[in-house]
């Protein structure tokens, strides 16, 4: 484990050209294929980045390695791995290769910048964490602690960018992982199944597993009745109140006391957490469900693979039962749905797709829909939202930073392109107020952390300016 921290702020928000791009991606000189989503199967082309496996739908795109040569601030010029300068002399007059490109009006640049924010030495990349454990496909933060997943089936816990602690799972790399304001952390895996483990209070340092869903007691008594069996698509009869496939997603509402897991078996299951139980088993979808998120109302969002965005609520059904009823469905398009965000003080949802858009909607008129965001060549697979922030990581190593405007507008404050692989997970924590100098209280600081299949965890500071 090495902590790399970073002593230039400006370097992290450059931003490159229409043309720097058209390179990047046909100079592309990768050697090894990411896969954001565990799935082992091998494919020929090593530049290949795999956003999906059997149960999401791919994305043809390629990748490259960091340029031997930096990216110059002032031209923003992007200089190729390839020391035979002569080798692109023919295409050194063409119109995509020039300095500025004349298409300054593409979404997938940025011209124009906040000046303010990139002149800010408070804001930035704070340092980077390097565990040579495997992709980072979760994370969690609570407090001063993070929590880190991998398909090592470890489980690491940092603080102040040191390794703290951890634990492993006996299967199962880790897809998601939530953690509950009684000190309990969950943990969903690639085996289908969901870990519950919790810290000792004689040693915080230490986490022991005390459980899993479903509990083992649920688990027999469910069993002897042939009416809580399912049949799968491999023609088994698997129990209702147990994922036999991968669970990619995990969200918790602690008001209502509710954990909602989703799998690619295509359903969403909602757990009580006051006793561990599955209180449904809901066929949510026609295909991998790969992203979950509890919203404002007591609503409960869903993406799937299928490329539906659907809206759940729970009801009384009868004169006590409460249960989960569909009540929208927000969108449906050929693309996977891969991310979901919720602005909780705004109240709008946002969804990014595996055709690079982010779409979102607002509460107000009952969840129209607000516009889309084009900052991203490749996938989205990740979003959260800090304050009036929202982050969207990308299988195109960037993470574009947006802030919501007063009139429900979208502008791009950054790109912060220091991974070098897929950005697979993003979380963020507000900054104690203590940390923060007085001239500065007036505005929001978050503390953003970034999991990528590059095997690096980053963690930045970003401020959340008033409109």
């Amino acid at each position: 484990m090495a902590i790399q921290d970073n002593h230039s702020h400006n370097d992290h928000y450059r931003r490159l050209t229409f043309a720097s791009f058209l390179k990047s991606d046909s100079l592309s000189t990768g050697d090894e294929a990411y896969h954001t989503d565990g799935d082992h199967n091998h494919n020929d082309n090593k530049d290949a980045i795999s956003t999906n496996s059997d149960s999401q739908r791919p994305s043809n795109a390629s990748t490259s390695d960091s340029p031997i040569y930096p990216l110059s601030p002032w031209n923003q010029t992007y200089y190729p791995p390839n020391d035979n300068t002569t080798a692109f002399s023919s295409t050194n007059q063409s119109p995509w290769n020039q300095t500025c490109s004349p298409y300054h009006k593409s979404p997938w640049i940025y011209q124009t910048r906040n000046s303010d924010f990139e002149d800010d030495p408070d804001n930035g990349l704070v340092g980077t964490i390097v565990r040579q454990e495997g992709h980072v496909y979760s994370l969690a933060a609570s407090g001063d602690l993070l929590f880190t997943g991998s398909d090592s089936k470890n489980v690491r816990v940092w603080k102040d960018l040191k390794d703290l602690s951890g634990f492993k799972s006996t299967s199962g790399f880790v897809k998601a992982i939530v953690i509950t304001g009684d000190n309990r952390v969950f943990t969903g895996h690639q085996d289908g199944k969901i870990r519950v483990w919790r810290g000792s209070k004689r040693n915080p340092e230490r986490y022991s597993r005390v459980g899993s869903l479903p509990t083992l007691k649920e688990f027999l008594t469910k069993s002897v009745n042939p009416k809580n069996y399912v049949e799968t698509r491999r023609k088994k009869n698997k129990l209702k109140i147990r994922h036999f496939d991968a669970v990619s997603c995990l969200t918790v509402n602690e008001d209502l006391g509710l954990l909602y897991s989703g799998s690619w078996d295509k359903t969403l299951k909602v757990w009580r957490l006051s006793d561990s139980k599955c209180l449904e088993s809901i066929e949510a979808h026609d295909d991998a469900v790969n992203t979950v998120v509890a919203g404002f109302d007591d609503l409960v969002f869903t993406g799937s693979a299928d490329g539906t965005l659907k809206v759940w609520k729970r009801e009384l059904q009868g004169k006590e039962t409460k249960k989960h009823v569909l009540v929208h469905v927000l969108m449906k398009q050929e693309s996977a749905v891969t991310a979901l965000a919720v602005n909780l003080n705004d109240a709008v949802v946002y969804c990014g797709s595996s055709d690079g858009s982010v779409n979102f909607w607002e509460r107000k008129k009952y969840l129209t829909h607000g516009g889309t965001i084009h900052g991203h060549r490749m996938a989205v697979l990740c979003l959260t939202s800090a304050g009036s922030l929202l982050l969207s990581g990308g299988a195109d190593n960037n993470i574009c930073l947006w802030r919501r405007n007063g009139d429900g507008s979208h502008t791009c404050l950054s790109v912060l392109m220091d991974h070098d692989g897929p950005v697979k997970c993003l979380t963020a924590v507000e900054e104690a107020q203590d940390d923060v100098d007085d001239g500065d209280k007036a505005d929001q600081r978050w503390i953003v952390y970034s999991g990528s299949l590059d095997k690096s965890v980053k963690v930045w500071r970003v401020t959340d300016y008033a409109s």
